[in-house]
């Protein structure tokens, strides 16, 4: 694809490669797909900015993995803003758009009405990326303290140390309107032919390792140009409704011979449903199923990420549970993580 073509802007995930400093990297919208992680709770600002963050990311890490099913974040912390939980799903199919869900938990109480520092919320915790590969396979967790001041930052940290990879993100993000939210973002990684250090080593501050330890020479001088070009990004090029993908690449790259490849759309998705909600309470007694039970003589569950409302009946769940389920009720998905 050229750098002419114009492509759909909007829940769209665009990879390119620079050919002179041999950088590969992802340009991403989230605009409908925000809206529709965003609408399923009314979340407060600082938590909005949160998962709108977080959102932003799963899109533009997950597209860089060779991922057959699920990428998930976890940022965990001991502040108001306990938890922000994210997934990206593989598409099913060549063509097919990924699909990102996203929520996030968190103390009213302790939350401030107005903060200039979403971040600030969190406090002390963990940034974990999780990839599953689907059945047959073991899930691989890579886990970063929170620290850096943004997401990305935790994020950046993560691949240079679990993956040795100089990985650098620009992302701008908020409402258009009163409830209409963008975000956009950039993504760039170095890729070294191998690396000198071993997993944990590193001289940088803290023993943490930086684009100097895993870079030597040309590739280092390559990779503090490119950061200083992208350093000139404005936010309203991120997520301004005008600016096309392609277009923000030769105003930042124009003389890195950047070269862009097929765009992958991406859109909300949830992947509940009424039989995998159902494997999950199978863990519960009869006695636990019991304090569950509302005055109606139901147990109900909500989808934390969609907003689902399911009603079942108490007598058909649990472990002890002897009443055959309807062939009907039967799905062949694996459990909700």
């Amino acid at each position: 694809m050229t750098l002419g073509s114009q492509i759909a802007w909007d829940d769209t995930v665009l990879p390119f490669q620079l050919d002179r400093p041999d950088i590969r990297g992802r340009v991403a919208r989230l605009d409908g797909t925000l809206d529709r992680i965003l609408a399923q709770h009314a979340y407060p600002p600082a938590i909005e900015a949160l998962v709108a963050e977080a959102a932003m990311l799963t899109a533009l890490i997950g597209q860089t993995i060779k991922l057959r099913w699920r990428l998930s974040l976890q940022i965990r912390g001991d502040g108001p803003a306990r938890l922000i939980a994210t997934d990206y799903f593989a598409p099913a199919e060549p063509g097919a758009p990924a699909r990102i869900r996203a929520y996030a938990s968190f103390d009213a109480a302790r939350l401030e009405a107005t903060t200039p520092d979403p971040f600030g919320q969190i406090g002390k915790g963990y940034f974990a990326i999780v990839i599953d590969q689907g059945r047959g396979t073991a899930p691989y967790q890579g886990i970063t303290p929170i620290a850096g001041g943004s997401l990305a930052a935790c994020a950046e940290t993560y691949f240079a140390q679990s993956e040795q990879l100089p990985t650098r993100f620009a992302l701008g993000y908020g409402p258009q309107t009163t409830r209409h939210w963008r975000a956009g973002g950039v993504m760039m990684q170095r890729l070294p032919k191998a690396s000198p250090h071993a997993a944990g080593g590193g001289s940088g501050e803290g023993g943490l390792l930086t684009p100097s330890d895993m870079l030597d020479g040309t590739e280092e001088e390559n990779w503090s140009r490119v950061n200083l070009l992208l350093d000139t990004v404005e936010k309203e090029e991120l997520t301004g409704p005008d600016v096309q993908a392609t277009d923000l690449l030769v105003r930042l790259f124009h003389e890195e011979g950047p070269r862009v490849f097929d765009p992958q759309p991406v859109e909300f998705g949830c992947t509940c449903n009424h039989d995998k909600v159902r494997q999950s309470l199978s863990i519960y007694s009869a006695r636990d199923i019991g304090t569950m039970t509302t005055p109606e003589g139901t147990v109900t569950a909500d989808c934390q990420f969609c907003g689902a409302h399911y009603v079942f009946d108490p007598a058909t769940l649990g472990f002890e549970a002897t009443r055959p389920v309807p062939a009907e009720e039967l799905g062949h998905g694996r459990a909700q993580g």
